[in-house]
Order: C-alpha cells, then sequence, then structure tokens
C-alpha cells in the first residue's frame, strides 16, 4: 500500500480515532437512550449527586435530563472541567431530538457528542484553486497558533448547523451573512472518536464549502484568528500531508475535499480506506 495512504493522509485519521468504546469509561444513558461513555474519574462526584448505577450495561443512568445542565454546573464547582460558559445539546442518535444540554465543557467527561461545522472557503484564480486559511490566535484554549478553516465552530444548543455556520462566518471572518446563506453547500459530515487532554471527544463535522471572489478579503472579527491567509490547494495538499501545522480535525475536513475534488482517486484502494476512516470506521 502507498505513502499516500500509511504516511500521509491517514495518519490524521488514525490520531483522530484513538478511543476504544468503552474501553474504561462507563456507558451513560438518559431516560433510558444511551449519550455518552462517562470517565470513571467523576463517577463518585455523580453518584453523589443521586445517579443511580444500570445493572444491565454496568453504566451510569439518568431519568431527568433537565437536570443535566445543573449536574454540569457542579462538576465545575467541584474543579472537575473548565466551563466554556455556552451550553451544548446533549444526543443520544444525533439528528433525532436531543435529550438535553451541558456546558460544552463537560462534554468530554459525559464523552456526549459534540456538533462542529467547517467551512472550506474557495477561490478560483487563473492558476487554480486556492483555499482560505486562518491562523488560530496564540492565546486560544486549544491548538493556538495551529493553521484552521476560514470559519468553524461549535454548534450550541437550540442551534442548526445552518444558523451555527452563519454565526461563525460574520464572527470570524465577517462575511455576509446573506452571502453564506445563499452560496455555501452542505457537502458531507464526518465522525471521529479520540482520547484528548481535556477527554473524549466524539464528534460529528458538518462540512461547507463556499467559493468566494478573488476580491473577497476576510477579516478577523472577535479576536480568535490571528490572520488570514489564500494558499493554492497544492500547497495545502502538501501540508496536510507533509506536516502537522493544522489543528488536528482540520485535516480530516481537508482530506475530504482532496477527495471530492479528485486530488485523491475516490475510488483507489487509499481514496476509499480514507473515506471509510472519514466515517470512523478503521477496519
Amino acid at each position: 500500500m502507498s505513502t499516500l495512504l500509511t504516511d500521509g493522509f491517514m495518519r490524521h485519521i488514525r490520531a483522530c480515532n484513538t478511543a476504544t468504546l468503552p474501553g474504561k469509561r462507563l456507558p451513560f444513558r438518559v431516560k433510558g437512550v444511551l449519550a455518552g461513555y462517562v470517565d470513571p474519574e467523576i463517577v463518585p462526584a455523580l453518584k453523589d449527586m443521586g445517579l443511580t448505577e444500570d445493572s444491565a450495561s454496568g453504566g451510569l443512568s439518568l431519568a431527568d435530563p433537565t437536570r443535566l445542565e445543573s449536574i454540569g454546573e457542579e462538576l465545575a464547582r467541584r474543579g472537575l472541567y473548565r466551563t466554556h460558559n455556552e451550553l451544548f445539546d446533549v444526543w443520544g442518535d444525533y439528528g433525532q431530538p436531543p435529550l438535553g444540554r451541558i456546558d460544552r465543557g463537560a462534554l468530554p467527561l459525559f464523552g456526549f457528542v459534540g456538533v462542529g461545522v467547517h467551512l472550506n472557503g474557495l477561490v478560483r484564480k487563473e492558476d487554480g484553486l486556492h483555499l482560505w486559511i486562518g491562523r488560530r490566535a496564540r492565546n486560544k484554549r486549544l491548538d493556538p497558533g495551529k493553521l484552521d478553516h476560514l470559519v468553524a465552530g461549535g454548534v450550541p444548543a437550540g442551534l442548526t448547523p445552518d444558523a451555527a455556520i452563519l454565526k461563525e462566518a460574520e464572527e470570524e471572518a465577517s462575511l455576509p451573512p446573506d452571502l453564506v446563506k445563499r452560496d455555501a453547500k452542505k457537502v458531507g459530515l464526518l465522525h471521529y472518536a479520540l482520547e484528548r487532554p481535556e477527554g473524549l471527544r466524539r464528534d460529528r463535522l458538518v462540512c461547507y464549502d463556499l467559493v468566494l471572489a478573488e476580491s473577497f478579503q476576510p477579516m478577523p472579527a472577535d479576536g480568535e484568528v490571528e490572520e488570514f491567509l489564500l494558499l493554492p490547494i497544492g500547497e495545502v495538499f502538501r501540508l496536510v500531508r507533509d506536516t502537522d501545522e493544522f489543528k488536528f480535525n482540520v485535516n480530516l475536513v481537508l482530506i475530504d475535499l482532496f477527495l471530492r475534488i479528485g486530488l485523491i482517486d475516490p475510488e483507489s484502494e487509499e481514496g476509499k480506506a480514507l473515506r471509510r476512516g472519514l466515517q470512523g470506521d478503521m477496519h
């Protein structure tokens, strides 16, 4: 098998699929629906708050989903995670109605699914396709200084991905909402599960493409982006293949882009394996 797969792109997918579930974690059910895999270190605190053991699964169960928010607040008071002061939906099956909501910072403790949006800002020039890239601010909590998408962010509780991409586009890159609403195209949904210092990340990434005029110049608006760079797609391809300059999950969205535009043959052995990996299938 070629080095393209083993040494280039697949390493990023493997790096985002390090979790073995449930592993040492305990299944966590909300109203009988499997929602996450809880860190055993917080189990004593959860039992103190009245959560019960599920004898069938060996995990924990919460009957009243309205308690999720207050449970998250109490865990933060006990110093078990750093709050983001932003609520995210808690999902059983993503796409079904959410089960409840909790502070974004608590998602990895419980192994709850987190939903994010990523936008490829594309520019077609005479010398080929280019991609707008952002560099994360050096004071970011996670992955400071790494290369990132033109627009990317989490989907807060109560918002759809389409609404979230409009919000993030205006806040991060001063993109006009009308332009994004009209021209951004939803192109995929990626899955992964990995262990990070903050806990278990079980993420769903909703991917968008947006073709922009050559004259467009994004402007950092909320302090989360240090600078924007317009790079030829070949240079982006090389950076993903040969370096770790991009934030960990941005690599996956870019690999998906390379497959869709034919920089990696989607019908090749490598392409098919990469496509499976982007859906969390490492077999």
